[in-house]
């Protein structure tokens, strides 16, 4: 069963940044796709970002509208870990981040569905205004 461990949640101000990792504890395949999602309390399960390692050291990356421009998802598939930077953090960035991941097929859609086969605990991100 692979694990997924996230760290570097946190808090931080309005138009700040953090940096999220989640590193695998197997790896995953040369194809595999990787996401991160948030869960604000009182609401539903949203996707951020993900990423799709095509195997040919391509990745493919897919963003919430909302995330879009602010946010980088990149993936190190030697160490088996996803990242997720956020710049100009908002308040309403303030969740649970998830990560999630799972093996991949050549020309796979790597996109918000609720295919992901690993999840991991989550890591707190709050941002204040």
């Amino acid at each position: 069963q692979v694990q997924l461990v996230e760290s570097g949640g946190g808090s931080a101000q309005a138009g700040g940044s953090l940096r999220l990792s989640c590193a695998a504890s197997e790896y995953l395949g040369s194809r595999n796709c990787m996401g991160w999602f948030r869960q604000a309390p009182g609401k539903e399960r949203e996707g951020v970002a993900t990423i799709y390692s095509t195997g040919d050291k391509i990745y493919i990356t897919n963003y919430a509208a909302s995330v879009k421009g602010r946010f980088t998802i990149s993936q190190d598939n030697a160490k088996n870990t996803v990242y997720l930077q956020m710049n100009s953090l908002k308040p309403e960035d303030t969740a649970m981040y998830y990560c999630a991941a799972r093996a991949a097929r050549a020309g796979a859609v790597c996109g918000f569905a609720n295919n992901f086969a690993y999840w991991g605990q989550g890591t707190q991100v709050t941002v204040s205004s």
